[in-house]
């Protein structure tokens, strides 16, 4: 399973110059750790986000979002949001910014 590395490049330009942040490549894709908690993803042409579980639902309920699965297991806390979601840079922002929320309150790896 190959990833958007132009989708990769943009999370990059989001976070370049933040401090924590560590890309690896990871089960096909690229994850975007933050102190050592994996905050956001790509894999193929989608954005994976660490959203919580208290904010999970939520964000279900937006357009271009589905529920991250890559085994059968739905993980929930995460989200899958799809390319059309992303088509600007705000949304892409505003995306990243909340698995920057939710990774925040975890304590460091």
């Amino acid at each position: 399973m190959a990833y958007d590395h132009a989708l990769a490049e943009r999370v990059r330009k989001t976070i370049v110059g933040k401090t924590g942040w560590v890309a690896k490549e990871m089960f096909g894709g690229i994850g975007f750790m933050l102190h050592g908690n994996m905050a956001c993803g790509v894999i193929d042409d989608s954005l994976i986000v660490r959203v919580g579980p208290d904010a999970y639902e939520s964000a279900l309920e937006e357009q271009h979002t589905r529920v991250f699965d890559m085994t059968g297991r739905p993980m929930r806390g995460w989200v899958v949001v799809d390319s059309q979601g992303l088509s600007v840079e705000s949304a892409l922002h505003s995306w990243i910014q909340r698995g920057i929320q939710f990774t925040m309150t975890l304590p460091a790896k």
